[in-house]
């Protein structure tokens, strides 16, 4: 797991809105909304687990909703029980307390740049048109050749196809993340965030937002 540029907070993605800046300019803004959560589970540190890590749950859910063992390891830091548990990789985790709520308003500020990443809407079982942009043949003239995927490989040699071969499959529903996107505005008042720009994933998807890492500000050159 590669290190964070700072602890970030999970959300969930409302929609898509304009948003209209001071002088006027329309700005596409993704809207996500955060439920009771973003709490501090547990602190994992080099000397217990090899690595420095904050744990954080998000969205609350009953108790039947969840295992036991998942119960139990909420209930020994005396937590509500939660239904997304992530970590957040950092170089040091002594500012950190389990229990701890992580504030969005007290985290970000209007203006920063986020990355976010979640999970891409699923397309199903598709073609090497629609996932791949490829060509198509002729529709006319006697062409049999339309949709159809066409040569995959020489023949004798190498008597194989290549692996990594774009083909027809299973589209979609994979993790996305998206960098450097500026957020627009923080609204405490309806708990929201918005973000400029499209993130991965329908209204209703769990979003994970970090600070974006930028070369030489927050990440060392080396």
């Amino acid at each position: 797991m590669s290190m964070e540029a700072g602890v970030g907070v999970m959300g969930t993605k409302l929609g898509m809105m304009s948003y209209f800046e001071a002088d006027g300019t329309v700005v596409p803004v993704t809207v996500v909304g955060f439920r009771e959560g973003n709490i501090v589970t547990q602190l994992k540190t080099s000397a217990t687990d090899g690595y420095d890590a904050v744990q954080v749950g998000y969205r609350r859910v009953r108790d039947k909703k969840l295992t036991k063992p998942e119960l139990g390891h909420l209930e020994k830091g005396g937590l509500i029980p939660m239904r997304h548990l992530q970590e957040f990789r950092l170089p040091s985790v002594e500012q950190f307390e389990v229990g701890q709520k992580l504030a969005v308003e007290e985290l970000f500020k209007e203006g920063d740049l986020v990355d976010v990443s979640g999970t891409t809407i699923g397309k199903g079982f598709q073609g090497g048109i629609k996932r791949y942009n490829f060509k198509r043949g002729q529709m006319t003239h006697g062409s049999k050749s339309h949709r159809a995927l066409g040569s995959i490989g020489a023949g004798t040699t190498p008597g194989r196809v290549y692996k990594g071969k774009k083909m027809p499959g299973r589209m979609g529903g994979s993790k996305r993340k998206i960098r450097k996107l500026k957020i627009m505005k923080i609204d405490n008042e309806l708990r929201v965030v918005m973000i400029k720009g499209a993130v991965p994933g329908k209204p209703g998807n769990l979003l994970r937002i970090t600070p974006a890492k930028i070369v030489g500000k927050n990440i060392p050159k080396n």
